[in-house]
């Protein structure tokens, strides 16, 4: 089996250089504030609520009998603003 050739002018770097180049640095990144997370999930746990409530007793309740079909608008904001505020969750 033929053996690989090696350049002569190879040389390696020195150990000061190396040593530094591959020490791992922690990058403290904080995370997700508690109150940002139950403001995410309650928007939408009350958005989804809200939907279901206007389906299983829209007709008995009579703020949601004067919104009408403006009913979806305000369950899917909530759902829709919880959802993008998960883009912000680290």
């Amino acid at each position: 089996m033929p053996k690989a050739k090696v350049s002569k002018d190879y040389r390696p770097a020195p150990a000061t250089e190396t040593a530094a180049s591959r020490t791992p640095v922690k990058i403290n990144t904080g995370g997700t504030p508690l109150w940002y997370k139950i403001l995410m999930f309650g928007l939408m746990v009350l958005g989804l609520a809200w939907l279901i409530v206007f389906y299983v007793a829209g007709d008995k309740i009579p703020l949601m009998m004067d919104l009408g079909p403006w009913n979806y608008l305000v369950g899917f904001s909530g759902l829709v603003l919880g959802l993008l505020m998960t883009m912000g969750w680290r």
